[in-house]
């Protein structure tokens, strides 16, 4: 495996640091779900992402507590739905995002999707900036954000998010936008990083580079992302895989590898044709 002893983390514009990976946590729930957290804890993650939609804020928070890893050096990141963008209502939303988890405060809290059509995205933003102002959350965000959107909510508000979560792998690259939030100091996170029921990690030229590399293709893939600037937060329930991603940072692929991995990507390759300017998900 080529490694190399690169920075171990990405700063926003306003300070906030973030680890180069993170853990996703979709579809982990319950008992298993908390004790799949734990050990990817124990592993040394500690950028952990959830969302109110996801049902799972709590499972998120009986691990954090459950672990011996000191509450300071994590980062649990949750997200508001879209049915609860009006200011009241988020605030709300935001409060019991935070009773759920047990904890006495969310590092990180997203917009999940801009639902443009409704028009309410600038006063959920409004009421996340005074969320952060009461010490609710420490740090926030969107996920899905278009540079239009990003721009409104300058525009409005005169805050930028740290962080824009937005589909990206290898199939739907990003490239405009990965650009636009680096100019603007925001940090990238990569949801769905290594694709998602698809022949992303199975094609030759994948293979290739990974048997360069003496890594699995998903290793390779997720060290596309964290060449390029983002942040990609897979999820892995089992020991072997949470392991063989984290290690993924320490992969140094030459800019030609990159080049060609980013080629694999087409202007309609979204997994299932969510286009933040028209989709909407409550």
């Amino acid at each position: 495996m080529s490694t190399a002893r690169t920075e171990t983390t990405r700063t926003s514009h306003s300070g906030l640091t973030l680890p180069k990976i993170g853990f996703g946590t979709y579809k982990l729930k319950g008992a298993e779900g908390s004790d799949a957290v734990v050990r990817a804890i124990d592993k040394g993650y500690t950028l952990l992402d959830s969302a109110y939609n996801y049902e799972n804020e709590g499972t998120v928070g009986n691990a954090v507590q459950a672990s011996w890893v000191s509450r300071e050096d994590l980062i649990v990141t949750s997200k508001l739905p879209g049915r609860y963008q009006k200011h009241d209502d988020a605030l709300t939303t935001i409060e019991e995002s935070v009773y759920r988890t047990g904890l006495d405060y969310i590092d990180l809290y997203l917009i999940h999707w801009p639902n443009p059509n409704q028009g309410l995205y600038v006063e959920a933003w409004e009421a996340m900036i005074e969320a952060r102002e009461r010490g609710l959350i420490k740090a926030i965000g969107v996920s899905n954000f278009l540079p239009e959107h990003l721009e409104t909510l300058e525009k409005k508000t005169g805050v930028l998010p740290d962080v824009n979560q937005i589909e990206l792998h290898p199939y739907f690259p990003q490239t405009e936008q990965l650009a636009y939030d680096a100019e603007h100091g925001i940090l990238t996170e990569s949801w769905s990083p290594i694709g998602r029921g698809n022949d992303l990690l199975g094609r030759k030229d994948i293979g290739k580079i990974a048997e360069a590399h003496n890594a699995t293709p998903g290793q390779v893939v997720l060290a596309w992302h964290i060449a390029r600037g983002a942040i990609p937060i897979p999820k892995a329930a089992s020991d072997k895989r949470q392991l063989e991603n984290l290690a993924a940072v320490d992969i140094v692929l030459d800019p030609a590898e990159v080049d060609a991995i980013t080629a694999l990507g087409s202007p309609d390759g979204r997994l299932k044709d969510q286009d933040p300017a028209v989709y909407e998900e409550f």
